[in-house]
């Protein structure tokens, strides 16, 4: 994603989170990531200390694995920062 869509994208979201939802407020993250240890465990470790719940689930053949990250936070920001880490591991979709 270039810069310009990717900012677009994130002031989109940030106008959307601060309409529809009072801070601070849990909020539910979903990425889909290729099946990798060492990649689920990076994102695992951007939501060390944060209190998050995380669920993960491997695709039927194994090839990727869905997880769900439910923590609290206190604007929108904060959830935008954490997209931003996340969108750093190698193959990973945020939904």
């Amino acid at each position: 994603m270039d810069q310009n869509k990717s900012d677009e994208f994130y002031s989109r979201l940030k106008e959307q989170l601060l309409d529809n939802s009072s801070w601070p407020s849990s909020y539910l993250y979903k990425f889909i990531v290729p099946t990798d240890e060492e990649k689920i465990e990076q994102i695992n470790s951007i939501f060390d200390n944060t209190g998050a719940v995380i669920e993960s689930k491997k695709s039927k053949k194994g090839t990727y694995t869905s997880i769900s990250i439910t923590v609290n936070m206190k604007d929108p920001d904060a959830v935008i920062s954490k997209y931003k880490e996340v969108s750093s591991v190698e193959g990973v979709i945020s939904l």
